[in-house]
């Protein structure tokens, strides 16, 4: 076992997380952190424009009423999530090559602009259109912002720079230090946008379409699931590994949800990052507050008593390091079982009646440290389904999780009887 263990962690485990700390993979993830209060302020709008209460309903009648108002918010930060996220992929991307992370930022944004085409509205003059300043111009976003830093770091290596004096302040001497690199960057998206016509948004479209299909059906939901709880096994961060691969993806899918909640349509996604987070992750990654509450119900060892009593808060709210690395689950052949196995089980069911319409898809992005129940609430526009779904995930993952911790927690009881019999002995 032992064997089999270092085996993986020496040849697949350590291997993916220094993937997941490439500069320009760390670059995106930390692009879309950024992005996240902007997500959520957003998000909030939709619930407010689309209440949980009946339409004939006083509440009801007023939101329907000032909807386009209401959505004013929405519209200028989570519809155009995509602006945010560009700078600060741009910004994280410039710091990781120490260039001026500002600089990077900023032309990474005007590269992006330069992606969409201006047009002409009669009565209104040059107008820009929104739409690709979403979710649905994420990718185009991630590839111009890298694009556009890399043509930075190679013009400050090649040197191919204009040089202030040293009398100069040091925020005028990087504005023109940037400026041969902001001219060939925005003459190419000029010659690729104008000139030719090109519209990279389509293309990107097309290239992408097998990979945003993949992800929304069940194995594209089952193989991240797998693989978030198998690298935290090994106590790797499994999702900022999978997170750095697959959490663009996620955000279109919530773009578009919310977006098409917004335009009165069908939503077209099942699995958006919020999909995890309310129905599969519940107490945090393995689901482990199923766990912590087997721990409540039935520990007899002194340890788990006090590790159910000590992580019962903090996994309400699903914070659930102290789970993972107190019990410990990680490198636990007993304990990673359920922890792998609980979430898939979970993944299954929550997709299986979001399909056929049992819950409503989720579209609003809600703090992550809400209690299950709330989120899950929250994020599908208040669909009171969807918290009976996350109360039966949670009693499954309590009988999965019970026989394993059972076994656990008798080894746990049997040392401490060893060690207090020992005790006893040089006490005599």
């Amino acid at each position: 076992m032992n064997k089999f263990i270092a085996f993986l962690e020496n040849n697949l485990s350590t291997p993916m997380a220094k993937l997941s700390e490439q500069k320009h993979l760390r670059a995106i993830r930390d692009g879309v952190v950024s992005a996240l209060p902007f997500i959520i302020f957003g998000s909030l709008f939709l619930i407010i424009a689309f209440p949980p209460v009946a339409a004939d309903s006083a509440v009801g009648e007023w939101a329907a009423k000032h909807i386009a108002e209401i959505l004013i918010p929405y519209r200028l930060t989570m519809f155009i999530m995509t602006l945010y996220i560009t700078f600060g992929i741009g910004y994280s991307l410039s710091q990781s090559y120490k260039l001026d992370p500002l600089s990077g930022g900023l032309l990474s944004l005007a590269a992006f602009l330069f992606t969409i085409g201006v047009e002409v509205m009669d009565g209104v003059g040059f107008v820009l259109p929104m739409t690709n300043l979403g979710g649905h111009g994420l990718f185009v976003g991630m590839i111009v912002s890298i694009f556009s830093v890399e043509i930075l770091r190679l013009c400050k290596t090649k040197n191919i720079t204009i040089k202030m004096p040293d009398s100069v302040p040091t925020s005028v001497a990087r504005s023109f230090e940037a400026l041969i690199p902001v001219t060939f960057v925005l003459i190419v998206m000029t010659i690729i946008t104008v000139v030719f016509g090109v519209d990279l948004h389509s293309l990107i479209d097309k290239a992408v379409a097998p990979l945003v299909k993949a992800g929304d059906t069940l194995p594209g939901v089952l193989v991240p699931v797998f693989l978030i709880t198998f690298f935290w096994s090994f106590g790797i961060h499994g999702v900022s590994v999978v997170g750095a691969v697959a959490r663009p993806v996620w955000e279109v899918y919530l773009a578009n949800n919310s977006a098409a909640v917004a335009a009165g349509q069908a939503i077209p996604h099942i699995a958006p990052e919020t999909f995890f987070q309310w129905f599969i992750w519940i107490g945090g990654s393995g689901a482990t507050l199923g766990l912590v509450i087997a721990m409540l119900l039935t520990a007899k060892s002194s340890y788990s008593k006090a590790m159910g009593k000590a992580t019962i808060v903090p996994s309400i709210f699903n914070i659930n390091e102290p789970v993972i690395f107190g019990m410990p689950i990680v490198l636990n052949p007993v304990l990673i079982i359920p922890f792998i196995i609980t979430p898939l089980i979970g993944a299954t069911l929550a997709y299986i009646a979001t399909t056929v319409g049992l819950v409503n898809p989720t579209y609003v992005m809600v703090p992550w440290t809400l209690p299950a129940p709330i989120g899950a609430y929250l994020s599908t526009g208040g669909d009171w389904r969807a918290v009976i779904l996350v109360l039966i995930n949670i009693t499954i993952s309590v009988l999965v999780y019970l026989p394993f911790f059972k076994m656990y927690d008798q080894k746990l009881l049997e040392q401490e009887k060893l060690e207090e019999t020992s005790d006893n002995k040089v006490a005599i």
